[in-house]
């Protein structure tokens, strides 16, 4: 393998890492304020659907964000009705969540544009373009370190780079800022935080609105970014791939971050060799194209029983009289 083969592999990875990035930092802080959600599959579904579509009509590829956004933190105030508010059971409510996505998205697919649950190929200003950064065809001559700028730094859409940031960003609102402080708390224990005075179901609903615009990102950019449009279960398992990078980064950012590029990395590597021959035995293309899926059974078996969840997640809070 030369490194021209080994930037390719690393580009793909970042690209594939960014839904998953997006989608487990939602997780995050849905989940550090108590409210588990394994609705992130329904919510990127979702989300990716409703751009795809407001792009189609429309031909602009923010519109589609926004319709995005809008679509999935609508699916979150969903959940958070049923979680926050009835108390309900939340594993329960994120499947129900996930449920309705699938079933929802191929529903209004066929019925506006009659595709088998498809929307039309998007194009032009439809889709997000790549953005070259500074520097990088001038820096391409430079050994090793120049091709690695021009190659995989840069040339990506613009959600991926706002992902890259969020993490930073995210790392900082947790553990720099009063906000963080309580959001935390909240996810550890609610009755602290409400003998304080602080609300903990106002909490916990903006935990589950920023979990929702995150999500939104996520499912707008495998549409409009990562892919030319909608096709039915586009989302193919990747919520679900999230929330056990989100284990395996125990509620983290920063680990969370290497998480999922390991998981992009191994669908990197099986897009890249559908039949890996190491000499002595040829890996089947079906065992590829099941990497990252098997990672995450690999995960699940051997660091739930390690990663420490928050102390109140998934209970609903009653509040003392």
């Amino acid at each position: 393998m030369d490194y021209a083969t080994i930037l390719q592999i690393l580009d793909s990875a970042v690209r594939l890492m960014t839904p998953l990035l997006l989608a487990c930092l939602a997780g995050l802080y849905s989940e550090r304020a108590g409210v588990f959600d394994i609705g992130l599959e329904g919510k990127m579904l979702m989300a990716a659907f409703s751009a795809a579509a407001t792009a189609a009509v429309t031909g602009s590829v923010w519109l589609g964000l926004v319709a995005g956004i809008l679509a999935a933190v609508g699916m979150s105030l969903i959940h958070g009705l049923a979680a926050i508010t009835f108390r309900g059971n939340q594993l329960i409510s994120g499947v129900a969540i996930n449920f309705l996505a699938s079933g929802l998205t191929v529903l209004l697919g066929q019925s506006w544009f009659a595709l088998g649950g498809r929307t039309p190929s998007l194009e032009g200003a439809a889709r997000f373009g790549s953005i070259t950064l500074p520097g990088a065809e001038t820096l391409r001559s430079i050994p090793v370190l120049g091709p690695f700028y021009a190659e995989v730094v840069s040339g990506h859409t613009a959600l991926v780079y706002v992902a890259a940031l969020l993490v930073p960003g995210t790392w900082w609102l947790l553990y720099r800022t009063r906000f963080g402080l309580r959001l935390r708390a909240v996810g550890e224990n609610p009755a602290s935080v409400d003998t304080a005075g602080v609300s903990v179901p106002r909490l916990r609903w903006a935990a589950v609105a920023i979990c929702g615009m995150l999500t939104g990102l996520a499912g707008a950019y495998l549409a409009t970014g990562l892919s030319a449009g909608f096709v039915k279960e586009m989302t193919a398992g990747r919520g679900y791939i999230a929330l056990a990078a989100l284990i395996f980064a125990n509620w983290r950012p920063w680990r969370a971050l290497g998480a999922t590029f390991l998981f992009g990395l191994m669908e990197a590597v099986a897009n890249r060799y559908p039949e890996l021959d190491m000499g002595f035995v040829t890996i089947p293309s079906m065992v590829m194209s099941a990497l990252p899926y098997l990672l995450t059974v690999i995960i699940l078996a051997g660091f739930i029983g390690r990663a420490t969840p928050p102390r109140a997640g998934g209970e609903p809070y009653v509040k003392e009289r």
